[in-house]
């Protein structure tokens, strides 16, 4: 029996030829075109990436300072704080993931190594060691207020330079703004009405 050539088995068979370009020799399949391989597509600003990347770093902050909260809280409502923590860490970790694969889809590049993340954040160092419920609530607090600080601080350029960009801002400002309420009510008394 004859052996078919791939140009004229794919003929045979009925199937439509294909116009990918043969590998060179020691390939292990089709090549892109460098003009194929080029990106394309609305590509950020150096401020557009500087502002997200300020975000990014900050949300990364957030999400290891909440870890660490969550594995040295002590005290009363413990268990009520500590997966409370969860809460924060989830929506940290998701919107840092969302912020950086925005960043991707604009051709910058994220970094959220930890010395850089270290380096760059506005978060204030969290404390080491077992920390009471009442003294977490308000750290936490502080630090989500924070993350959002810098999301307000760089809303507006971003917004001027993708809205669609700052359409995450506002998913980020909604969620930790209501997080820092629900956190911080823990430690508050209720306010007098005046009569």
């Amino acid at each position: 029996m004859a052996t078919k050539t791939a140009s004229t088995a794919g003929k045979a068979s009925g199937d439509a030829p294909t116009n990918r370009r043969r590998p060179a020799r020691g390939g292990s399949g089709a090549e892109l075109t460098k003009e194929q391989n080029a990106e394309h597509g609305f590509r950020a600003t150096e401020e557009l990436s500087d502002n997200l990347q300020r975000v990014l770093v900050d949300l990364i902050e957030l999400s290891l300072q909440g870890k660490q909260a969550h594995w040295n809280v002590v005290g009363t409502n413990f268990r009520d704080t500590h997966l409370q923590l969860d809460e924060i860490i989830e929506a940290a970790r998701t919107f840092a993931d969302t912020v950086a694969e925005r960043m991707r889809s604009l051709h910058a590049l994220p970094d959220g190594r930890s010395d850089v993340v270290a380096q760059t954040t506005t978060l204030p160092e969290f404390p080491q060691g077992e920390i009471a419920t009442t003294e977490v609530i308000d750290l936490m607090t502080e630090r989500l207020d924070a993350v959002t600080g810098t999301c307000r601080e760089v809303h507006d350029d971003v917004d001027e330079a993708d809205p669609t960009s700052a359409d995450i801002l506002h998913a980020v400002l909604e969620r930790l703004e209501q997080l820092s309420w629900m956190v911080s009510a823990e430690n508050r008394v209720p306010r007098k009405n005046k009569k």
